[in-house]
This record gives structure tokens, C-alpha cells and sequence, in this order.
């Protein structure tokens, strides 16, 4: 039984202080975090020591411990706190690397870091390209976050992402989905159907988005108590949302009031995603775009960032980043 612990001695060892982090947060009540990370990794031995982790084992086991408690850092210093979640996710994106040799590991950890989150069948949702990428990061350092750019760059799909993410891991505790429902000038009366038959086609992009990330009854049931919430923006008015993940999608097709409306329902503890592209609108062609109006107005407002998507981030069918070009070519701009 001694056989283990007597080949540890003959194995690397290595001293990581913890200069970023609380170490009891980053550890976890007695240690429980730490333990986790150990048994991910068979033959290896973690103590704490204040801010001091001893880590033995073979060298590539310790790199890979080293670079979990560096991910872990990392979205304590984000959210405040770390959860069980939080640390079987980056475990899970690391140890992904176990018999891939190095190259192959290196690529799963360094591919980690573009994980937003895992699906229900067990995938993954990546940033997978430049713009998605500066939109994610964009994302954990500010709390309202412009995303514009052209058809087909995946800017709503990210950040339903993020908002489904940050709903998992208790960042926050309701999403809410937002579209102007300008091709009905938000007077939807007059359309056959309850509500929700009237709502439905313009919103209907981002029920995609969220059956692909949610289970179908996971997410019935979360619309039916409130934690997911699917809006036109013309309901906004007069709310203020609390601890939520707020995304206004189309938002080229908010008018200027509209913008400062939906802007100001933020609450405490609450994130903002506003995503559009500002070469297409449906609004008046003497109306201007709250999209643009806001992206120009507070530009330099610390927590507000503004991420650029272009034609290299088309991540829909091969021929659509042709399709673009050749309407932007022949003067007719293209959204969606």
C-alpha cells in the first residue's frame, strides 16, 4: 500500500504560489476543490500550504495542474467565487488532453480557454473564430457589450451562449432575449393568434439558439418559471432587470429612444449583450439607428465594449461569405 507514495518521492515536485486569488476560495472548503483536481490525475500529490501548492508527480501531469489552477484563478478573479461546476468544467477541457501526446494536449488547453459551454448531448460551444473570440473575452471584462458585424458571423449564437453559461454557473438567475419587432412596428394586435403566436416568428432565432444549448424540457421549464425570457423590445418598458444576462438582438432595428430605454433596464448584477449589424436596417431611412447612435455615444464609458465582427468571422454554409461579398459589391447590403 506504501508503493504509491514511495514512487511520488521519485517524481517531479513544484512550488506554485497563488498570488491572484484568496487561496480558501480558490481551494475550496477544506480543500475540496484541490481533491478534485487530484483525483483527475492518477499518481500525483497536492498539498496546500497558504498560498503555496506543492505539487509531485511526472512533468507533464504538473503542467497540466498548473494550468487548471491557472483557469480557476481565472474565473474566480471574473465571478467573485468559484463553484463545483466551475472547476469539473475546466478539469473537463483539460484532461481532454490525456493520450493526445503533446501537441494534441496542447491544443485541447490552449482551446480551453475559447470553451463557453457544454451541451446537453455532451458538445462543446466554442468561439471559433477572431470575432467570436474578442466577443467572449469582451464579455468577462465589461458588463454591456456592443457586438456588430455582417450575416452569418455567429454574433447572437455567442452571446446566448455566454448568457446560457453565465445562467449554469449562477452568475446570474434569469436570461432575457430581446428583438424589435419593427416589421410590425411593435403594434402586434392586428396579427392572428395569442401572443406568443404573434411574438413568435420575430423571436424565433433565438429559440434556435437556446435548443441547442438547453434541453427541450429543461428549457420549457425554465420559460414557464421565468429564469428564460423571450421579449419583443417594445416590453421592456418600464422593468428593470436584476441580476440577468440581458441580449437585444437586431438591435440596428432600435430606434434612438429605444436604445436608452432597453440600456437603462439594467439592474444590479445585471450584463448586457447588444448585438446588430449596422449596415442593415428596416427602420424609416430618416431614422436613425439606436444601434450606431449608442455605439458612437458611449465609446470610452469603462464596462462598455465594442466588438467589430467582419466578413472572415462568416461561420454559416462556405458560399454565404461569397453571397456577402457579392451584394456588397453590387451596393445592396445584407443582414440577418
Amino acid at each position: 500500500m506504501q508503493r504509491p507514495f514511495l514512487s511520488l518521492r521519485l517524481l517531479a515536485e513544484k512550488r506554485l504560489t497563488i498570488e491572484r486569488a484568496e487561496p480558501l476560495l480558490l481551494f475550496g472548503f477544506n480543500d475540496t476543490y484541490l481533491r478534485r483536481i487530484e483525483a483527475a490525475f492518477p499518481d500525483t500529490q497536492i498539498t496546500a500550504r497558504g498560498n503555496t501548492v506543492i505539487v509531485r508527480g511526472n512533468d507533464d501531469r504538473i503542467a497540466r495542474i498548473e494550468q487548471v489552477l491557472d483557469e480557476l484563478v481565472m474565473v474566480l478573479t471574473r465571478n467573485g467565487n468559484l463553484t463545483p461546476n466551475d472547476v469539473d468544467t475546466v478539469l473537463a477541457l483539460t484532461v481532454l488532453g490525456d493520450g493526445m501526446g503533446e501537441s494534441g494536449a496542447a491544443a485541447s488547453l490552449a482551446g480551453g480557454r475559447d470553451v463557453i459551454l457544454f451541451t446537453p448531448t455532451g458538445g462543446m460551444v466554442k468561439a471559433k473564430t477572431p470575432g467570436q473570440q474578442r466577443l467572449v473575452e469582451s464579455a468577462r471584462q465589461n458588463d454591456v457589450v456592443f457586438a456588430i458585424g455582417p450575416a452569418g458571423t455567429g454574433k447572437t449564437f455567442t452571446a446566448v451562449a455566454l448568457a446560457v453559461a453565465a445562467l449554469k454557473s449562477r452568475q446570474v438567475k434569469r436570461v432575457v432575449l430581446s428583438r424589435p419587432a419593427v416589421e410590425a412596428g411593435e403594434r402586434l394586435g392586428f396579427l392572428p393568434g395569442d401572443l406568443r403566436d404573434k411574438i413568435d416568428p420575430y423571436l424565433r432565432p433565438l429559440y434556435d439558439a437556446l435548443e441547442e444549448m438547453m434541453t427541450r424540457e429543461r428549457l420549457r421549464q425554465a420559460m414557464d418559471d421565468g429564469t428564460v425570457e423571450i421579449a419583443p423590445l417594445g416590453f421592456m418598458r418600464g422593468r428593470t432587470l436584476s441580476n440577468a444576462f440581458v441580449i437585444l438582438d437586431e438591435a440596428q432595428n432600435a430606434t434612438v429612444p429605444q436604445m436608452k430605454m432597453f440600456l437603462t433596464r439594467l439592474g444590479a448584477g445585471s450584463r448586457a449583450i447588444v448585438t446588430g449589424d449596422a449596415t442593415q436596417t428596416d427602420l424609416p431611412s430618416r431614422e436613425l439607428s439606436g444601434l450606431l447612435h449608442a455605439r458612437d455615444i458611449l465609446d470610452g464609458i469603462e464596462g462598455i465594449g465594442t466588438v467589430a465582427f467582419s466578413k472572415a468571422d462568416v461561420v454559416r454554409h462556405r458560399l454565404v461569405r461569397e453571397i456577402v461579398e457579392a451584394y456588397e459589391r453590387d451596393g445592396v447590403t445584407v443582414g440577418g
